[in-house]
Formats: structure tokens, C-alpha cells, sequence
């Protein structure tokens, strides 16, 4: 097995190991595949049928929007689990791959409800399986004090931004031209990709990675099965009676996330392969993950108020051509794109000198209460008028500056934080996160309307400011849990 001295050796991909560039290539595949199904999804769920959708009304197909996607990041749970305890992380990526490609492929070739239900249920998953282990791998290519790690993971995630910036520009000019199915078929061919490369590149991925850190026993694998059967059929009466439907998915599936989160937290604060030193930094990672939801609550909504809010209020004639309201998901990514590189070089730069993970953390969500105020702004001085599309690019470029400073370092800071024997399952913990403030996305687009913009935008981006400054007012506590993680 390769130790970490060993890894660290490895500079074969641009100063970074060789093992990088697949895991960060494979990962653009994946959101190309996933960012370009979503550019069209909410579309295809309340376009009318001579427009080749489904017809649902708008706020039902918001909240099925937000709920999917928060079900993607609570998937997390399921797919670190079995990397932690089944398969280990470098197969678990694969088969999670092989998931993912089999759900954009319902949704090609299925038509109505019937694709919908059983494509986002296999991404959903297999999303979870495939996000939760990528980053554990990275994780597992540096020694955890090598410098390049919160370098290491800005190029991944420009990787990440690479496949969702040309994934929505693709699939919606397919959809605009020729049919929805045609672009959900795109996304298919994007993680067939990707599995492809991910396959020819595995001999460069630690053999760490093929580990079980902590493997079930037998009668362990009897009971976990026994549960996973339980926990199916109970979703499957809910939903047949009526419990669970459309018009309460997001409410749903927020509730079931708050669960998780406080049962994941409760494990790695109490089990007994948790020793003191790492208690104490989950406890600190505890209020960076209530900063990280108030910053994905807002920032997912790209794909629900933002999306709704681009088809119906933005000129989108340039022209004569009208702009598919897709592609305005492609703006946060290409900025993302450029600056990640910049963001990369400034914090090896910096080196000891950057800001710590709290005040990052604390600008990120502060970034997005702005760009929220911008938003009621435009609102309270433009009224019915139509919002010229420059507009709503420059709230998406505040959107890339938080992002930049919170999610790829979050994303760092999960795997610096993890308690050995629950790895997978610490970056599962960020990842709830980002699954919570998904839903409530979702949730909150029942509340948007074009007469209240500004008091919507407005309220929310004051809530963000100030859980900003809260964060960076807890920032000598935080550090001092973190017992030494910078």
C-alpha cells in the first residue's frame, strides 16, 4: 500500500499527483452529465405538453427541483457508508458511476412521470455515491500537511465547474431545438464518458482508496440489509398513500435531512473510534456547517427562483435569437472556470499568511447576501420591466466569488477535520450541508413572486450578511476546536 510520503512524491500532473487529474476529469464528466440534465429539468417539469413538458404547476416543479437535489447531496450518506463500510472508496466511485449513467438514461428513453421517478431516483443516488468518495480520494493523494491540498482542491473543482459550464449549454440547445429527451440522452453519453476515463485512470488513485476503513461483520451485513429493506418499503406505502407527494416533496425531504444531519453528528461525537482530539474538531466544524446551509440555501436557488425568474423576467431576445433560459446555469460555472485558478495560486501564495477556514467560510455566505440585495434592488427599481441579462450575470459572478471561498474549501476542510475511522462519512457531513440548503431552496420558491422581489431578496440576503458576521465573530472559538487545522 502506498503511504502518504509516497503520494506526496507523485508531481506528475502539473506539481499535484498524476491520480488528480483523472478523479478531477471523471468528476467534470459526472457534472456535465448532472448540471446539463438540471439546466433543463425544472423546464420539463412545468413547460406545457405543446412545449413538450409535463405540465406541473410552477411552484410543485421548484420544490421536486429542490427536493431532488437535496436527495443527490442526503445520498451522501448512503454512498460513504458503503464506501466506509462495504465496497471502500475507489469501487464505490465506480459503481456509483455506473448508477448515475443508468438514471440519465431513464430519463431519455422513459417518457412522462415514469422517467422522472425512476431517472432522478438512480442520479440521486448515484450522485451521492460518486460526490462523497471523489473528494475522500483527493483527500487521500496529499499528507495532511502538504501545502497543495486547498490548491489541490480549487483545480478540482475548476474540473467540477468545466463539466457544468459546457453540460447546460449543450443539453439546452438540444432541448430548445430539437426535444427534451434529446438532451437528457446528452447527459447519458457525458457520464458514459466519464466512466470510461475513470476506468483507464485507476492505477493512479491511492491504494488507500481500496481499503474498507471500517469493515461489517457478518451479522453486521444481516442487520443493515434488514434495515435498507424496512426503510424502502416505509417510503414506498408513504408515498402510495399519499403521505409523500409532489406538492410536499421539499418539506419532506428537508425534514428527513435535518434527521440525518443530527444523527451523523451524534455518531462521530459519541462512538469510541472518536478520540478527543478529533471530538473536538467535529464540534468545530459545527458552526461551519450552519454557514455553509445559510450559504446553499441561498446559492442553489439558481436552479429553482433563479431559473424561473430567468425564463419569465429576463429580455432574452439577442437579436432576433432567443437566448435559451438554460444557459444562463453555464455563467456561475465559466467564471468559476476563471477564477479558480486565481483563487488556487492566492491561497499557495499566501501559504500561512490567507485567511483561516472560519473567515473564508464567513465571507462566502456574506458574498451571497449581497448578491441577494443586488437582486431586491433590481427589483424595487426596474418593477414589471423586463432585466436586461447582463444583470442577473453580474449576481452570478458575486454567486462564484462565496463560492469560491467556502465550497472547494469545505470541501478541503471536511477531510482535515474527519476522525480516521469515519472519513467518508465527515465529507458526507459537508455534503449535508449543501443537501439541506438544496431543499430549502426548493422550499422557499413557494414564497417568490414578481410583486414581493424585493422584500424576498432582500429578507434573505439580510439574513445571510448577518450569519456572515456571526461566523466570523466565532472565528477564535472555531480555531481554537480545530486543534491546529487551519
Amino acid at each position: 500500500m502506498s503511504t502518504s510520503t509516497e503520494v506526496t512524491q507523485d508531481r506528475g500532473f502539473f506539481g499535484h499527483p498524476r491520480g488528480l487529474a483523472n478523479l478531477a476529469g471523471t468528476e467534470m464528466w459526472e457534472r456535465f452529465s448532472y448540471y446539463g440534465m438540471q439546466a433543463i429539468l425544472l423546464y420539463y417539469l412545468y413547460f406545457t405538453a405543446e412545449k413538450g413538458g409535463l405540465g406541473l404547476d410552477e411552484a410543485t416543479a421548484a420544490g421536486i427541483v429542490g427536493a431532488y437535489g437535496g436527495s443527490v447531496y442526503l445520498a451522501t450518506i448512503a454512498g460513504s457508508w458503503v464506501a466506509d463500510r462495504l465496497l471502500g472508496p475507489e469501487r464505490t466511485l465506480f459503481y456509483s458511476g455506473v448508477l448515475i449513467l443508468t438514471g440519465h438514461l431513464a430519463l431519455a428513453v422513459l417518457p412522462g412521470v415514469a422517467g422522472v421517478a425512476v431517472g432522478l431516483i438512480c442520479v440521486a443516488l448515484g450522485s451521492g455515491g460518486l460526490k462523497a468518495t471523489a473528494t475522500t480520494l483527493v483527500g487521500m493523494l496529499y499528507g495532511q500537511d502538504d501545502v497543495r491540498r486547498d490548491s489541490a482542491f480549487s483545480i478540482f473543482y475548476m474540473g467540477i465547474n468545466l463539466g457544468a459550464l459546457v453540460g447546460p449549454l449543450l443539453t439546452g440547445l438540444l432541448q430548445d431545438n430539437i426535444g427534451f429527451h434529446y438532451g437528457f440522452g446528452l447527459a447519458a453519453i457525458g457520464m458514459a464518458l466519464g466512466l470510461t476515463q475513470y476506468t483507464l485512470g485507476r492505477k493512479n488513485l491511492p491504494d488507500a482508496g481500496r481499503v474498507v476503513p471500517n469493515p461489517l461483520t457478518g451479522p453486521d451485513r444481516i442487520r443493515a440489509l434488514g434495515i435498507g429493506v424496512v426503510a424502502v418499503a416505509a417510503i414506498l406505502v408513504l408515498v402510495l398513500t399519499g403521505v409523500i407527494a409532489a406538492d410536499n416533496l421539499a418539506t419532506v425531504v428537508t425534514w428527513v435531512i435535518v434527521a440525518a444531519v443530527i444523527a451523523l453528528f451524534t455518531v462521530l461525537l459519541t462512538s469510541k473510534r472518536v478520540d478527543g482530539v478529533e471530538r473536538a474538531r467535529v464540534w468545530a466544524f459545527a458552526p461551519m456547517f450552519l454557514a455553509s446551509f445559510g450559504f446553499w440555501a441561498l446559492f442553489q436557488q439558481q436552479f429553482t427562483v433563479l431559473a424561473i425568474y430567468a425564463e419569465q423576467r429576463v429580455d432574452l431576445d439577442l437579436w432576433g435569437w432567443s437566448i435559451p433560459p438554460s444557459w444562463f446555469n453555464s455563467v456561475e460555472p465559466l467564471f468559476v472556470v476563471l477564477l479558480a485558478p486565481v483563487f488556487a495560486a492566492l491561497w499557495v501564495k499566501l501559504g500561512d499568511r490567507q485567511p483561516s477556514t472560519p473567515v473564508k467560510f464567513a465571507i462566502g455566505v456574506g458574498s451571497m447576501g449581497v448578491a441577494f440585495l443586488v437582486m431586491a434592488l433590481l427589483g424595487f427599481t426596474k418593477g414589471d420591466k423586463v432585466i436586461p441579462p447582463l444583470l442577473l450575470v453580474l449576481v452570478l459572478v458575486i454567486f462564484v466569488v462565496g463560492e469560491m471561498c467556502l465550497s472547494p474549501v469545505g470541501l478541503s476542510l471536511s477531510t482535515k477535520l474527519a476522525p480516521k475511522a469515519f472519513t467518508a462519512q465527515m465529507v458526507a457531513l459537508f455534503y449535508l450541508s449543501l443537501a439541506l440548503g438544496t431543499s430549502v431552496a426548493g422550499a422557499l420558491a413557494e414564497y417568490y413572486s414578481k410583486d414581493d422581489e424585493p422584500a424576498y431578496f432582500g429578507v434573505l440576503g439580510g439574513v445571510a450578511i448577518a450569519l456572515g458576521v456571526a461566523m466570523a465573530a466565532m472565528t477564535p472559538l472555531v480555531r481554537k476546536l480545530m486543534r491546529g487545522v487551519r
